[in-house]
């Protein structure tokens, strides 16, 4: 495995193996390429399950709840402001994060297993 950060390496969505950016085929896709390009690591025999959708998720409760009622108690905005400011900041986190999330996850498992449904 490269010698880097795992955490930068995943913000590039690099491969866990040798860290070439991009192991997705399209900028909106939750799918990983089949093999990469550059190792050819089979990178869909690394399954990430449900945690990087847990961990957003998590992230959107604990954080963002605080902010509307800190944003309502602050200022006087009605209901049906708050309902498209919070839609907008839940669906942009989630596009912008939700990447990155699997890519670490993908590449956790990859580390813990040492590589074992490899090349």
């Amino acid at each position: 495995m490269i010698k880097t950060n795992l955490f930068k390496q995943s913000m590039r969505c690099g491969c866990p193996k040798c860290g070439v950016p991009n192991i997705f085929p399209h900028k909106f896709t939750l799918d990983v390429k089949k093999k990469c390009p550059a190792c050819g690591l089979k990178i869909s025999d690394h399954d990430s399950g449900d945690g990087p959708a847990f961990f957003a998720g998590a992230v959107l409760c604990f954080v963002l709840t605080p902010l509307a009622l800190w944003l309502a108690a602050v200022m006087n905005i009605p209901l049906w402001a708050h309902a498209i400011i919070w839609t907008f900041v839940s669906v942009a986190f989630c596009i912008l994060t939700m990447q990155p999330l699997k890519t670490y996850f993908i590449a956790l498992n990859y580390k813990h297993r040492g590589g074992a449904h490899g090349v």
